[in-house]
């Protein structure tokens, strides 16, 4: 029986060989769905453990299976996404982007370094354990219509069909040595808003002869709070937000035509598709009611992100017993959303939290930012602890 203590040993022979393959793919990060280099880089990583990917899945993502004894048994998958963000690394270090405006600003370096690491003491262990375990390297997590969904099509759940998928996304709020999990609704599904407002231009100081997009903007955005303060069940958590605004060139001049964008964030989705039809609604008959017309353009995005509440018990206990019970966090809610789910509404999920935040190494900004970074203590127990739950749910019958 393979023991926590062996995986243990592992995470800790492996941890720095992991951490300068996070650094390799830090330094050269990729924007979604343009993970060419990437990819043939992992490619290369899992080959030289003798293992064989099959890549081009979804173009730019890759699976590898590691077959244990008795293979069919059962099949677990552990999910990496391997993208970065349009954001310049403000970062002094020495693995510092070298891609100018292309940063790791979320952690998807760690991400896929981690499923190496745990492939690499998953591939040891091999001999020990009943099963296969499916490696998933996605694309495009950070972008529309997400990897995950693209992965799906492509049969990445298929071939063997895994009973269970995890995955592990770093959190700067959490401290290193910690992790957190959550039964249930997790995340919230998140559509892009897109309004063009039109009207007609013309002399600031003739209003009478103009029909004012940006004064019907102001009253739109206004408006449509009430699609969450008035329709919306207060007891489910949505957000309507719009953070930009585009419209004019000078201050006396009314232009023709303004340009809003924003997000949608909800935990259900006959409430989402109900918001998307009074958004629009709102929208138009403003507009229209001021003299002017509105297209709206809802980018339909991830759905909300669902852990399965037996998937995610195994991977908790997993936990207690490789941390300690005071080790485990729970999560609450969050408005953020996260490709994964497409994962989470295909099969028995579990999306759980690696703490990476030290203060005194000044890793607890948030993702997204150009100064985000990790402490690398926590790569030696990302590895180990993702391997341990994959190991554990292996041995369950559920």
């Amino acid at each position: 029986m393979i023991t926590a203590d062996q995986v243990k040993q592992l995470a800790k022979n492996f941890a720095e060989d992991v951490i300068a393959i996070r650094r390799h793919i830090h330094a050269h990060p990729e924007l979604s769905y343009q993970e060419y280099e990437t990819a043939k880089y992992v490619a290369s990583q899992l080959r030289s453990l003798g293992l064989e990917p099959l890549e081009g899945v979804a173009e730019t993502g890759l699976t590898c299976l590691i077959e244990g004894k008795n293979p069919q048994k059962r099949t677990v998958a552990l999910r990496g996404d391997m993208d970065a963000l349009p954001i310049h690394e403000a970062n002094d270090v020495p693995y510092k982007s070298k891609h100018d405006g292309i940063m790791h600003a979320c952690g998807h370096d760690v991400h896929t370094a981690c499923v190496l690491g745990a492939a690499r003491i998953l591939n040891e262990l091999k001999d020990e354990f009943e099963g296969t375990v499916k490696l998933l390297f996605q694309p495009g997590e950070e972008k529309n219509p997400g990897g995950a969904s693209l992965m799906i099509k492509d049969g990445a759940l298929e071939n063997p069909s895994p009973n269970a998928v995890y995955g592990q996304h770093v959190m700067p709020y959490i401290p290193t040595g910690k992790v957190g999990f959550r039964e249930g609704q997790y995340m919230a599904s998140a559509d892009e808003v897109y309004l063009t407002i039109k009207g007609k231009g013309g002399h600031a100081a003739l209003p009478d002869k103009v029909v004012d997009p940006i004064t019907i903007a102001a009253q739109i955005i206004t408006a449509l709070q009430q699609v969450i303060s008035r329709n919306a069940d207060p007891k489910t958590p949505t957000v309507l937000s719009f953070g930009k605004i585009e419209g004019g060139h000078a201050q006396n001049i009314i232009p023709n035509e303004v340009k809003l964008a924003g997000t949608f964030r909800a935990l259900d989705e006959e409430w989402r598709a109900q918001a998307h039809e009074r958004i629009t609604s709102i929208a138009k008959g403003i507009a229209q009611g001021m003299g002017g017309d509105c297209e709206v353009n809802i980018d339909k995005g991830y759905p909300f992100l669902t852990n399965d509440t037996q998937t995610t018990k195994v991977a908790r206990n997993a936990a207690e017993i490789y941390l300690g019970r005071e080790n485990i966090v729970d999560l609450d809610l969050w408005l953020g959303a996260e490709d994964f789910a497409f994962y989470s509404h295909a099969r028995p999920s579990c999306f759980y939290r690696l703490g990476t935040g030290n203060e005194a190494k000044g890793t607890t900004l948030g993702v997204h930012t150009d100064k985000f970074n990790i402490d690398e203590d926590a790569i030696e127990l990302g590895i180990g602890l993702m391997a341990w739950i994959a190991i554990n749910n292996l041995n369950s019958n559920s």
